[in-house]
């Protein structure tokens, strides 16, 4: 249920006046997306289209999937100036409507939303079981 945050991947390189800094490439995962750490959790395949998209070792062959023809593309650039305007230099970036908040509709019964809250917690509070049980050796 919980929006996971975004991950940024950065290079190692000494301070100068000039930002390194010329393009931020963003992946949109997250919205209109359903994971769930039991029923339908985030799987390898998951990241498939993203891994495509970033170009490991070929960053300079990237292409934007969004556009204004195509709304719904999930891997975005934005410039250094564009992301320096924001609010604090805020870098919560979203641009894909989420379904669920625009039709109220088609949100799932609050008992389902109950159930899948409560499945999360219990899972969480499995895992973090298992990671104390192993500090405690």
């Amino acid at each position: 249920m919980s929006r996971p945050d975004n991950v940024m991947f950065f290079d190692a390189k000494p301070a100068q006046e000039k930002p390194w800094t010329t393009r931020l490439w963003v992946y949109d995962l997250r919205t209109n997306q359903h994971f769930t750490l039991k029923t339908n959790p985030l799987k390898r395949s998951d990241l498939d289209d993203f891994v495509a998209c970033y170009k490991p070792g070929r960053r300079h062959e990237r292409e934007e999937t969004w556009s204004e023809e195509n709304l719904q593309g999930r891997w975005r650039s934005f410039g250094y100036e564009e992301i320096a305007k924001r609010d604090k230099l805020n870098l919560d970036i979203t641009w894909l409507r989420d379904e669920s908040m625009e039709d109220s509709d088609s949100l799932p019964d609050p008992a389902v939303l109950a159930a899948e809250i409560m499945e999360d917690l219990q899972a969480a509070l499995e895992a973090f079981g298992a990671v104390a049980g192993e500090l405690e050796g």
